[in-house]
């Protein structure tokens, strides 16, 4: 029977290969996983406007650790007590369903199913058409990040890892486990996937890749300090920031390292990374805890620009709107930058700690804070 699961991953993985992701590939409409797109580089090319306006705000009143993710132009995002929101474009509740059980991970959404790991250690299906539980399956750890997906012959599989030290291959249509495999240590951040290859990263400072095209853990790299976050992608090359400062490049083909490289490496002890690299074709951006967002270039490792942002900076992630940068920190200030130089083009105080990366869809962006308040910006 193990053979036959090997057999089907590796069927399954096969072909979801065969549709090629980039840096540049999400549905302008919709932001239906974390960072947005599958290989979550946090790159979209939708254009922001010049000077953005508040258009409605949404207090849920209920705290949060969830990014929000946009389906159908409606904002979904969790409450730490397992409450499910969603919110048109118009501010108003569409959608309401809760679990009864701690969440801190962002749900992904696919052909109308939130899919969403809770604390407790579940994974849960929810069908959005008729807000009711699909399946549920069970792990031995806390899930803390977002699912993501596999598609194959029309079909879909849910990959995601767990605290109890397993990255998971599930069916999205009944829940049941097709693979796993096996880390040193939690799994904090979500997968990226991309072309012929997922990698994710550890708290046991290791970054693992599986093939694609074998179904199984090919190749692995020690990096010594645990990686909080989640890894980006954008073609071969995959970018992981891990805890202590240093940001890594790795070559990636077949699901083999060719080769990694640190384009930046740590020299201040304040030089933390937690948050996500955004990735475009010409550089990778990332939030520091020395308050600096800092661009760095992809061919030759040099930082094209730094800059200083107000406040504490966090978890949340930047995100690419083609010749801009979305930003947020802790202390609540949203500010867009030129993203070939730095400069700040525009700046929001929304008062309240952010920890959420933004959504970014046409027309608009959403910015969600911990204390559950959603920020909906567009052109009056």
């Amino acid at each position: 029977m193990k053979i036959n699961l090997l057999f089907l991953l590796s069927a399954l993985l096969l072909s979801a290969c065969q549709h090629k992701t980039s840096s540049n590939d999400n549905i302008l409409d919709d932001w239906p996983i974390f960072r947005g797109n599958t290989s979550l580089s946090g790159y979209t090319n939708v254009a922001l406007p010049d000077n953005p306006q508040l258009l409605w705000t949404f207090k849920s009143d209920a705290y949060t650790k969830s990014s929000p993710v946009v389906y159908n132009r409606v904002a979904y995002w969790s409450s730490r007590r397992g409450r499910v929101f969603g919110i048109n474009t118009n501010g108003e509740q569409v959608f309401d369903y809760a679990m009864e059980t701690a969440v801190e991970a962002t749900p992904m959404i696919h052909d109308s199913v939130l899919y969403i790991g809770r604390i407790d250690g579940i994974l849960a299906a929810i069908s959005l058409a008729k807000q009711d539980t699909l399946w549920t399956l069970g792990t031995w750890g806390q899930i803390s990040a977002s699912p993501n997906r596999l598609s194959f012959d029309g079909k879909e599989a849910i990959i995601f890892g767990s605290y109890d030290n397993y990255l998971y291959c599930v069916d999205s249509q009944d829940g049941k486990e097709i693979n796993r495999f096996e880390s040193g240590y939690y799994i904090n951040g979500a997968v990226a996937q991309s072309n012929n290859y997922i990698v994710y990263g550890g708290c046991d400072g290791w970054i693992r890749v599986v093939d694609c095209i074998s179904g199984i853990q090919t190749d692995s790299l020690d990096v010594e300090f645990y990686i909080p976050a989640s890894p980006a992608i954008s073609n071969d090359y995959c970018y992981v920031a891990e805890h202590s400062g240093n940001v890594y490049e790795i070559k990636l083909a077949q699901g083999k390292i060719i080769s990694s490289k640190k384009i930046v490496e740590s020299k201040d002890e304040n030089s933390n990374f937690v948050s996500v690299p955004a990735v475009s074709d010409k550089m990778v951006y990332i939030v520091s805890d020395d308050r600096h967002i800092y661009a760095i270039n992809r061919k030759d490792g040099t930082i094209a620009w730094k800059y200083l942002l107000k406040g504490n900076t966090g978890e949340s992630s930047p995100v690419i709107c083609k010749n801009k940068l979305l930003v947020c920190t802790k202390s609540g200030i949203v500010s867009i930058h030129d993203a070939k130089i730095g400069d700040l083009l525009w700046e929001y105080d929304t008062g309240e700690q952010i920890i959420a990366s933004p959504a970014v869809i046409n027309g608009c962006f959403y910015i969600l804070t911990f204390k559950g308040t959603l920020f909906c910006f567009g052109k009056s």
